[in-house]
């Protein structure tokens, strides 16, 4: 017991030893609330690496009742290929839309502002269910200790309801603390799983026999229906993948300067200036992030499903969740490792609820820019001292809540939803790039680049059918009803008096409300003059569709500002020039003495 305590004390003090720590400096450089690359690892990397401890439990729960456990293989396979494939493709787009937004700004810039749109809803929905799922696996990781993982759906609602709780307060006191305290957690997760590994090694080596209690197979009745299976599991393992355009939609909060590991390679390893070039900068660390995402899916769902498959443990197994069993068997293999277990369980439930973190990061990055476009009312915008937008955070918080009771605390029923929407953006990014590549390289640049963001496009398609295909007869195809749904709400909102912006209106959200400036301002004040035309077009149809039956109802649409060129815009020749929307504001009128003097708004509201 003491060798386990002592080995905790080291691991625990070596974690909070490498975790960043905030330093005041850097708020005024950078700004409130930029992060560095480790703090980014771990606000938009935890989401991402905690799926270690649900995906591989859904995907071998999707196999074992039929007796396929023993295929897993080829699902894991799969996976790394997905994981692999569209990391890559996320990896470029960071050189191309390096000023945030994702696929939302790629769809707007290259494909069509009615695409965009869908985008958004769909990454909204898919944070919110990235909270409900996360705390609610935290919930059934704290009674799988307990062994009462099959215990009454109340308490997993309580439980994913209070962790969620946790992690709505953290994050709205600011990333430097909530990165320095999640990337605490993770290191030690590291540390632990890497022990566990030994102990489930040794455990195989020693010939510790596998668990046995009374199984329930269904044979299955064809190929076909094994196949449905396989593709069940592999899409149930794919979850995770939120990582990516995570990332990529929050690098608006990364510190725009080379991480520490860039400045120490330029120094001593000059030679390899080619990777430190790619590494350098916000894009720069964004790219390290999701380079850590390339393999990191496929390894650990590998290494679960082998031990899962030898020592028969699954999700449920003794009243455990599969990690949970495996964690119980390989540290059992160390002395005084019971301590090791239970610390180990009780990190998985703090880290699953400090992977909503990761979707409260990316709430903030979407909804802001949602308010400027004209898809969410104005009220919404409050960006505290910190850097925070709160109501963002509180409205997700809320939502997470009533989902949470609506399934009843049952994290397989929210999973449908989770997960799903995020392939429709990922294939978005696909077409975006691809049609990039077509416009600004030549010769076999263009053809293979073209080729190869067009295959992942194509790909992330599929797997978006497959997600619901796989998930069908649990709940998938209301995902079809939602998709819906949600699609027509959003235009509905943007053609209703809510959804109108007007110039000032969208320099006020912007520049004054969110405190947001640079080439990040340009792009969003882009989208938002781009997103009225979309309006301006949508009702301009709606008006001739009715006036073919005889409807004349008079409409006094106002004709949107153009939004010009997206190069324009953005002042790719001059990062420093004035918001584009200056022609069309209010000019104090000259007064003795020279103009009044302009102050930065802080953190109270501006109506």
């Amino acid at each position: 017991m003491l060798f386990s305590i002592g080995l905790l004390i080291v691991i625990v003090f070596a974690a909070f030893k490498i975790a960043p720590v905030e330093k005041q400096e850097h708020a005024h450089i950078h700004g409130a609330g930029q992060v560095g690359l480790l703090a980014a690892l771990a606000l938009f990397g935890v989401d991402y690496f905690t799926s270690y401890y649900y995906a591989t439990g859904e995907l071998m729960s999707a196999l074992h009742p039929y007796g396929l456990q023993k295929y897993a293989w080829i699902a894991v396979i799969a996976i790394a290929i997905f994981n692999a494939v569209f990391g890559m493709l996320y990896i470029y787009s960071l050189s191309v839309f390096n000023e945030g937004g994702g696929s939302y700004t790629a769809s707007m810039r290259y494909l069509a502002p009615g695409l965009s749109l869908v985008v958004a809803v769909m990454l909204i929905q898919d944070y919110v269910f990235t909270i409900v799922v996360s705390s609610l696996s935290g919930g059934d990781q704290l009674l799988s200790i307990i062994n009462a993982f099959d215990t009454w759906w109340g308490w997993h609602f309580l439980l994913g309801a209070g962790l969620a709780a946790v992690t709505w307060y953290l994050t709205i006191r600011g990333r430097g603390e909530s990165a320095r305290i999640v990337f605490t957690g993770l290191g030690i997760f590291v540390m632990l799983t890497i022990i566990m590994a030994a102990g489930l090694i040794f455990a195989k080596i020693t010939n510790v026999p596998p668990v046995v209690y009374p199984d329930q197979v269904q044979p299955v009745a064809s190929i076909w229906e094994a196949v449905y299976h396989m593709l069940t599991a592999s899409m149930k393992g794919l979850v995770a993948l939120t990582g990516l355009e995570a990332m990529s939609n929050g690098i608006q909060f990364v510190i725009n300067d080379d991480s520490g590991l860039v400045k120490w390679g330029r120094k001593h390893l000059p030679k390899l200036e080619g990777i430190w070039n790619f590494y350098a900068g916000k894009p720069g660390i964004g790219r390290m992030v999701q380079t850590s995402f390339l393999f990191y899916g496929g390894i650990t769902t590998a290494f679960l499903a082998y031990f899962s498959y030898h020592f028969n443990v699954f999700d449920g197994t003794l009243g455990r969740s599969l990690v949970g069993n495996l964690a119980f068997i390989g540290f059992s293999q160390i002395p005084g490792g019971n301590i090791l277990y239970w610390v180990y369980q009780v990190l998985a439930v703090a880290l699953l609820a400090a992977a909503s973190m990761t979707a409260f990061q990316d709430l903030q990055a979407t909804e802001w820019r949602d308010v400027a476009i004209g898809e969410l009312p104005e009220i919404i915008v409050y960006r505290n001292s910190q850097g925070t937008f709160t109501r963002s955070v509180t409205a997700g918080f809320i939502l997470t809540i009533l989902i949470q009771l609506f399934v009843k605390g049952n994290t397989s029923a929210a999973i449908p939803y989770y997960g799903v929407g995020v392939f429709m953006p990922i294939m978005v990014m696909g077409f975006a790039i691809r049609k990039h590549i077509l416009q600004n390289y030549t010769g076999k640049k263009r053809k293979w680049g073209a080729f190869g963001a067009g295959a992942a496009g194509v790909l992330s398609g599929l797997v978006f059918v497959g997600q619901i295909a796989g998930k069908w007869t649990e709940g998938g195809w209301v995902v079809l009803i939602s998709f819906s749904v949600l699609v027509l709400a959003a235009n509905l909102l943007l053609i209703s008096p809510i959804g109108f912006r007007h110039p000032k209106q969208i320099h006020r959200i912007v520049r004054e409300k969110a405190r947001v400036r640079g080439a990040m301002a340009s792009i969003v004040e882009w989208q938002s003059l781009r997103m009225q035309e979309y309006r301006y077009h949508v009702l301009m149809a709606l008006t001739r569709f009715f006036e073919m039956f005889g409807i004349h109802k008079p409409m006094n649409l106002e004709v949107p500002v153009p939004a010009g060129d997206y190069n324009h815009a953005l002042h790719v020749d001059h990062a420093d020039a004035p918001s584009l929307l200056e022609q069309y504001l209010d000019k104090p009128e000259p007064k003795v003495g020279g103009a009044p003097k302009q102050t930065e708004p802080g953190g109270q509201e501006v109506m």
